[in-house]
């Protein structure tokens, strides 16, 4: 068998006032400060703890994704504010029920809106309109788990080439 690596980045959508938010607590950090130097040194602790607040928001809303194959190995990294990094999920695509499309029949049943069965759900998907998702149902520490993923057709095609009876697509 042959030893590749296929890595894909993907980065999550800001909210709608991600930016807005941040502009707001620099804003009113300075004004803290600025009152805690002329009226009352009192003021200075809630500035620094918006200073505080905002550079742990800013790197908990800055969300990116890396989907690694390796083999038959799948490996879903969380990179937040471009400089933490934190394995979420190693895991065997042999131990893979299905993976398809959202709206697919196959995983129909695993379904909020009408499936029968509930999984706990992992979402590490870019949010943006124009771009299909895929459910895949795999096992993970003998329990069966949902994750939603953008992944592309170069990542597909060599999965659907391993296990072509669980990978459809699109």
């Amino acid at each position: 068998m042959y030893d590749y690596a296929i890595v894909k980045q993907v980065k999550r959508k800001p909210k709608a006032l991600t930016g807005a938010l941040r502009k707001i607590m620099v804003v009113f950090a300075v004004i803290f400060v600025l009152l805690g130097i002329a009226i009352s040194q009192g003021f200075m602790l809630p500035g620094f703890l918006l200073v505080v607040l905002y550079f742990g928001y800013d790197v908990y809303s800055q969300k990116e994704y890396e989907y690694r194959l390796e083999n038959r190995r799948f490996t879903v990294d969380v990179i937040l504010g471009r400089r933490y990094r934190k394995t979420a999920h190693i895991l065997e695509l042999s131990e893979m029920e299905v993976t398809a499309p959202s709206r697919h029949e196959a995983v129909a049943k695993y379904r909020k809106d009408g499936g029968g069965e509930r999984l706990p759900k992992y979402d590490y998907t870019s949010y943006e309109e124009n771009t299909p998702y895929y459910t895949m149902i795999i096992m993970q520490d003998r329990r069966k788990i949902k994750l939603l993923l953008d992944l592309d057709d170069e990542m597909l095609r060599p999965m659907k080439k391993m296990y072509p009876d669980r990978v459809f697509l699109a």
